[in-house]
């Protein structure tokens, strides 16, 4: 594959881009999303890699590779959620870390991902050239403990380019920019950055559906005034961390920051939202749309509690348990009409399976509703 230098000049103008549609009318594989009306987004592919847990679910594939994007298009997901960054020399590369690691001659060496050419980003780990070695690739975990990044099927770093080029054609993006916590900006180096993605998603975008999402306000804000032609998202903890930035300290903040500056919803974490589940109706009011992500999207109760408060869908890391979870408690189905479309090479046969939905009364509903604050307090 041929990769072009980005020359910020080419960047569309904004006469060029439809004007945004609203953002939950986003929903790729449209007639199902639409007819559930809650979107299940696949969390860095078909789940995230946490190296340090027992559950063997979370090393199965590399995370923010094509081989995870491709493995979750599997099952009846709507989007995949991935981390874009841009190097050195302006290409944006999926990869969800500020630091990359790896070791030679028994010293660990680590450096910014944004320091990196493309050509020395894409050296480490697996190598798609036969017969090339890569370098070896770390993590660092949140306790400071440096991991090998061992997972059961491992796959080569990859650029945005090549996310469009070889994911199926039907699946969203949820494009997360990331930036690193607490570091300043100027606005002349965010639009840089953003604009050398907006040149990637124009040129191979081709009408798939795509949703931007960042934890950096004056991203988001800059983002808006780039470009008319896709929705952007605020990430916010909802208040479960505090930053220096009290735009991004509570779900009343994102709200500010949305209706401030054009933007068409917030992604939270799910903690936040349970903590405070009145702001779900201030979210509405706003005409703002709502996801969530977090651990707790990984547990099915979880996720039906965020059906019924009409949170508009969730970012999960079981792909595959949590699309069958919301395929039975929101339109019982097969498994062979929820891959309609799919070709018969990859989708095995399996035995239908109809479970009935949970059934809670108001009264219940009301309960669950005040206990969850305490219980994520926890």
């Amino acid at each position: 594959m041929a990769l072009k230098a980005v020359q910020m000049t080419d960047v569309p103008s904004l006469h060029q881009v439809p004007d945004t549609p609203p953002a939950v009318a986003l929903l790729p594989r449209a007639a199902a999303a639409a007819a559930r009306g809650f979107v299940v987004l696949g969390h860095r592919g078909k789940g995230m890699n946490a190296l340090e847990s027992a559950d063997l679910r979370m090393r199965a594939v590399k995370e923010n590779s094509l081989l995870s994007f491709n493995r979750a298009a599997l099952f009846p997901i709507d989007f995949v959620e991935f981390d874009v960054q841009v190097t050195k020399d302006d290409f944006p590369i999926i990869f969800h870390d500020d630091i990359i690691l790896t070791e030679d001659a028994g010293e660990i060496l680590e450096k910014h991902v944004t320091d990196l050419y493309l050509e020395e980003f894409l050296s480490y780990g697996p190598q798609r050239e036969p017969g090339k070695v890569g370098k070896s690739l770390l993590r660092k975990t949140d306790d400071g403990r440096v991991l090998n990044w061992n997972v059961d099927d491992d796959d080569s770093l990859c650029t945005l380019q090549e996310a469009f080029e070889k994911i199926d054609s039907r699946l969203g993006f949820n494009i997360e920019l990331k930036f690193i916590d607490h570091a300043v900006y100027l606005t002349q180096h965010l639009t840089h950055a953003l604009e050398a993605v907006l040149k990637v998603v124009y040129e191979h975008a081709n009408g798939r559906p795509i949703i931007f999402s960042t934890f950096q306000p004056d991203a988001a804000q800059l983002l808006r005034t780039l470009q008319t032609a896709y929705p952007v998202f605020f990430l916010t903890t909802g208040g479960t961390e505090t930053s220096d930035d009290v735009r991004r300290n509570s779900l009343d903040e994102a709200i500010k920051l949305c209706l401030a500056s054009g933007l068409q919803g917030i992604v939270s974490d799910v903690k936040g939202v349970f903590r405070n589940p009145s702001a779900v109706s201030s979210i509405k009011a706003s005409n703002l749309s709502l996801l969530t992500y977090g651990h707790l999207n990984n547990v099915p109760e979880a996720v039906y509690m965020q059906h019924l408060m009409g949170i508009d869908g969730v970012i999960v890391d079981l792909v595959e348990e949590i699309t069958e979870a919301v395929s039975d408690f929101i339109t019982p189905t097969s498994v062979a009409e929820e891959h309609e479309g799919l070709s018969d090479a990859v989708v095995e046969p399996r035995q239908v399976k109809v479970r009935a939905r949970p059934n809670f009364s108001q009264r219940e509903l009301s309960f669950l509703l005040k206990l969850i604050p305490e219980l994520v307090q926890q």
